[in-house]
């Protein structure tokens, strides 16, 4: 139930599709070769964006000036009620803002009505449920050509 390589020869499994060697595409080899046929790979689908990373830029941005402020106000003594608490809110800031989905457009698809979500600076991305394009512009989601 095993092939080998066309390419380099080496030896393949009957589940691979491709040479664990060099890389190359050896479905059609192995099946020669005797090996019992594998279904077709999947194509990869993308990853869609649900304002996971919509405010990881406010957060890394606001981490270092929190952070930067609350060791001066501890270290000074003025303010250690808000040097603690500034510590505090610049570790966490990272993590915040994609969880509160701070900088997240959200709307519905103009095509099917689907709610979508993406990070607002993005050009345009693709609706989960109908696979269509969708542009921003301005702040909204349109159509694409």
């Amino acid at each position: 139930m095993d092939g080998s390589c066309s390419k380099c020869g080496g030896h393949i499994e009957s589940p691979w599709s491709y040479c664990p060697h060099c890389g190359t595409a050896c479905a059609g080899e192995a099946l020669a070769d005797g090996a019992h046929e594998s279904p077709a790979p999947t194509p990869t689908e993308k990853t869609p964006v649900r304002g996971a990373f919509g405010g990881l830029l406010l957060g890394v941005i606001a981490a270092p000036v929190l952070i930067m402020v609350g060791t001066l106000l501890l270290i000074t003594g003025i303010g250690a009620f808000l040097g603690v608490p500034m510590l505090i809110a610049g570790v966490f800031a990272p993590l915040l803002g994609p969880m509160l989905g701070i900088g997240t457009l959200r709307g519905k698809c103009p095509w099917c009505g689907a709610p979508v979500s993406s990070i607002a600076l993005l050009d345009g991305f693709s609706c989960e449920a109908c696979n269509h394009k969708i542009a921003v512009k301005k702040h909204e989601l349109v159509r694409a050509a």
